[in-house]
């Protein structure tokens, strides 16, 4: 059946969602209040690198399945209109509705009795009895439908999702039951809920994830003070199928459009309800402390110290977004090191594929290859896997001192030593050149990046065996 679907916002879930439902064959038309967007998507020009976006908006305005304007009234007599407006963190770190409630106000005026609202922004918990209220009338019936989308994986995820969410009083209701029919040809399961149970799993899904990734970071940093691998570690704990291999990768912290503004917002629905939610306010915690951890640990390698002065000092920096795959700068640890590092003095150049515009202090170059000028250290911030396949040799005969801060552990080890760079991982041992036997130390037992300290406990000091067996500690047999 094919429906008239209207899409109010044209960011990430907007028009991945408008155009994913324009390919299924629906009549499609997504309004956004950024007049310049519209005539760019009316051209045919997609500004999210979002891979297969593009495709699916060229060819949705081709079949005339799908239509851009700025207007309101472009949603009148659509069947369906799905919600798709942003609502950032206020002050007090609760989303601020006031666009969404704004929007609803204004869209209460236009649509047709019986008009299908369903709810794909994050919003808070019992926002669905709300909206006959924003909207004005009580004759439109309303389905929570949180998105679950991945930046830089939006298409494939709308396409292919693990689950489908549809939350609705009762969870049968016909508008329910439209809304499921529209995701059939997707194959995924559908989960029916009430829309509190919707609009919550959202929250508490993203708020999991940031406790995991703060866990895998902590771990890391035992890591380093036992001489073992997070790299090892990790992959033994995500063969454990109530673990999971995902987001137990350590880095500079969590960040993005979606975690930090989630997290607060559950925090704050939990100080509201009179929860005590201790658990996350711990991990977002460790998660800003892990950034300040970051810029230690090239501070130290920069300098020779994790106190030095970084007046001056030149460093390079490598991936600005928050993660690989999207030029996404919204709350990105990279971003915040970087920044970091420029307002404590340092010179900071940087490169990132998606990223070209300056900010926060420092020069944002667009050839890899730059960030190594005469730099007392190179910092990788951000997982592109292009920066494993660079020319490192030409790097290192750039730079003043060949020390690379690997803060996502993308390089490979041996290329990197083989070039002539020590590398700091996260969570792993410390790989300094020797073409021979290519030693992996331990941070810990680096006075500077390239000195040996002879202070660490003996029981946490790396033994080689015969046969590059690497053991540590008490208890280990041969």
């Amino acid at each position: 059946m094919v429906e008239r679907i209207g899409v109010l916002g044209a960011g990430y879930v907007g028009l991945t969602s408008a155009a994913c439902f324009a390919a299924m064959g629906h009549q499609v038309s997504a309004v956004d209040i950024d007049a310049a967007k519209i005539a760019r998507l009316d051209a045919g020009e997609v500004d999210l690198a979002e891979p297969g976006l593009a495709g699916l908006v060229a060819e949705g305005t081709r079949a005339g399945t799908l239509a851009f304007g700025t207007g309101l009234d472009a949603l009148a007599g659509r069947e369906l209109v799905f919600l798709c407006l942003p609502t950032p963190p206020g002050e007090d770190g609760a989303p601020d509705l006031g666009p969404f409630r704004d929007a609803l106000r204004r869209l209460g005026r236009i649509l047709s009795p019986g008009t299908v609202l369903v709810t794909k922004s994050t919003v808070p918990v019992g926002t669905a009895g709300r909206l006959p209220g924003f909207l004005g009338r009580a004759d439109l019936p309303v389905v929570s439908n949180p998105e679950f989308l991945r930046e830089g994986h939006a298409v494939h995820d709308f396409r292919h999702p693990d689950r489908v969410v549809v939350g609705a009083d009762p969870p049968d209701s016909p508008a329910a039951c439209r809304v499921a029919q529209l995701y059939a040809p997707t194959g995924a399961d559908v989960v029916r809920t009430s829309s509190a149970s919707a609009e919550l799993a959202k929250y508490a899904s993203n708020g999991f994830l940031a406790v995991k990734a703060s866990y895998a970071n902590a771990v890391a940093e035992l890591c380093e003070q036992y001489a073992a691998d997070i790299r090892e570690v990790s992959a033994v704990m995500g063969l454990d199928p109530r673990i999971g291999p995902h987001f137990l990768a350590p880095g500079p912290g969590w960040g993005g459009s979606c975690l930090p503004k989630d997290t607060s917002a559950l925090l704050q629905a939990a100080d509201a309800a009179g929860v005590e939610f201790s658990l996350l306010r711990d991990a977002v915690r460790a998660n800003a402390r892990q950034r300040a951890r970051m810029v230690r640990a090239i501070r130290s390698a920069a300098t020779g110290s994790p106190d030095g002065s970084l007046d001056g000092v030149r460093i390079g920096v490598l991936g600005l977004a928050f993660k690989a795959g999207t030029a996404d700068l919204r709350e990105s640890p990279a971003v915040a090191v970087a920044a970091e590092l420029a307002r404590r003095g340092a010179e900071v150049t940087a490169y990132d594929p998606a990223v070209r515009s300056d900010a926060d202090g420092y020069l944002v170059v667009d050839d890899p290859y730059l960030v190594a000028k005469d730099a007392a250290a190179l910092a990788v911030l951000t997982e592109w896997p292009e920066f494993r396949d660079l020319d490192w040799r030409r790097l290192a005969a750039a730079a003043d001192r060949p020390v690379v801060v690997d803060t996502r552990n993308v390089l490979d080890p041996f290329a990197v030593a083989e070039a002539g760079f020590a590398r700091v991982g996260v969570g792993t041992p410390m790989e300094v050149p020797d073409a021979c036997s290519r030693p992996r130390l331990h941070p810990q037992a680096l006075a500077g990046p390239l000195q040996q300290r002879s202070d660490r406990p003996a029981a946490a000091r790396p033994v080689r065996r015969a046969g590059g067996d690497r053991r540590t500690g008490p208890g280990r047999r041969p």
